[in-house]
C-alpha cells in the first residue's frame, strides 16, 4: 500500500525540481512564441505579406500607420501518466512492491505537473484501461493515492490493446510516461511506440532486484502472477547467465524502439530510491540504463 507519509517528502522532490536538472523537463513542456495567442506581446509595422487579420485599426486611425498585433503564445503540453497495474506488479522481494514503487513515480509526475500549472492525466491498465480524472484542487494528490490503493494490482495485462485504446484519447502533443514491469513481446512494444512516436514519451520500467539480477542460487518454485502457473526449476550460475542475457537482450531491444521515435527508457529497479530515480530521468539527454 502506498503511504500517505510518501505525500509529504514529495516536498523533498520539489527540491529536486528547482535545481538545473529541471531544466529539461520544463524546458520541453512549456515555451513562449510569436503568433496566435490569449496574451497580448506588442505591435509591429505591418509588411506586405503578413497576415492582415492582425492589423489593428484603431491604431491605424490614430497614427494613419498599419500595426500588426503580436501576441504570445503559451504552448503547455498535457503529462498523460499511465501505470500497469496488472498482476505482475504486484511482485516484490523486499518491502516494496513493483505497483506501489510505480505509483510513487506516477504520483511524482502528478505533482510534478501540479508544480508547473500544467494539465496531467493519471490512467492505468491491467485486462482493460482505466482513466481516472481526480478533483481540482491541492487535494488531488490524495485522490490520486487513494484510487491507486483501491486500484491495486490485479488481472492479465492487456497492453498494446490498452495502450492502443489510450491513444485515441491523446488529443494534442503531449507529454506520455509510461510506468511498468514492460515483461512484454519486444515486437507490442515496438508497435504502441509507433502509435505514440508524435509525442514526447518516456518508458520507465521498474523490476524488482530479484527480476533485474536473479540473484538466486538452488530449487525454487516460480508462480506466475496472473496466469497463477507455477512452474519448479534449479537455478543454477549458467541459468542466471542465460537470464540476464536475455533481460539485456529485451532492454536493448526495447531501447532500439524507442530510439527509432526519440523517446527514452529508463529501467530503475525497486531498490533504487524514488528520489534518485526522478533525479535521472530528469536528467537532460540521460538514456543509459540504470538499475
Amino acid at each position: 500500500m502506498i503511504d500517505s507519509s510518501f505525500l509529504k517528502l514529495l516536498d523533498r522532490l520539489s527540491l529536486i525540481l528547482n535545481k538545473k536538472v529541471t531544466s529539461n523537463y520544463t524546458g520541453e513542456r512549456e515555451s513562449k512564441h510569436t503568433g496566435h495567442g490569449m496574451v497580448f506581446k506588442d505591435y509591429i509595422i505591418y509588411a506586405p505579406g503578413d497576415d492582415f487579420r492582425g492589423i489593428d485599426w484603431k491604431v491605424m486611425a490614430r497614427t494613419d500607420k498599419l500595426f500588426s498585433r503580436r501576441y504570445e503564445e503559451e504552448r503547455n503540453l498535457t503529462v498523460h501518466i499511465i501505470i500497469d497495474t496488472s498482476a505482475s506488479m504486484n511482485f516484490g522481494s523486499q518491502k516494496v512492491k513493483k505497483f506501489e514503487y510505480a505509483s510513487e513515480i506516477g504520483i511524482g509526475f502528478s505533482y510534478m505537473a501540479l508544480k508547473n500549472n500544467e494539465r496531467f492525466v493519471i490512467s492505468t491498465f491491467s485486462d482493460s484501461l482505466d482513466v481516472f480524472k481526480p478533483k481540482k484542487g491541492r487535494e488531488q494528490l490524495v485522490h490520486i493515492m487513494d484510487f491507486l490503493n483501491k486500484k491495486g494490482a490485479k488481472g492479465v495485462s492487456n497492453f498494446e490493446a490498452s495502450l492502443t485504446k489510450y491513444k485515441k484519447l491523446i488529443n494534442s502533443k503531449s507529454l506520455v510516461v509510461i510506468v511498468s514491469d514492460f515483461l512484454y513481446p519486444s515486437a507490442e512494444i515496438a508497435a504502441v511506440l509507433h502509435k505514440l512516436r508524435r509525442h514526447d514519451v518516456r518508458l520507465i520500467q521498474v523490476l524488482d532486484p530479484v527480476e533485474a539480477d536473479l540473484n538466486l542460487d538452488g530449487d525454487y518454485k516460480l508462480k506466475d502472477n496472473e496466469t497463477n502457473e507455477v512452474m519448479r526449476t534449479f537455478i543454477s550460475p549458467a541459468l542466471r547467465k542465460q537470464y540476464l542475457t536475455q533481460m539485456a537482450d529485451h532492454q536493448a531491444s526495447i531501447k532500439k524502439s524507442c530510439d527509432e521515435i526519440g523517446a527514452r527508457f529508463y529501467p530503475f529497479s525497486t531498490g533504487t530510491s524514488i528520489f534518485d530515480a526522478f533525479a535521472y530521468v530528469l536528467r537532460p539527454d540521460n538514456n543509459k540504463n540504470h538499475k
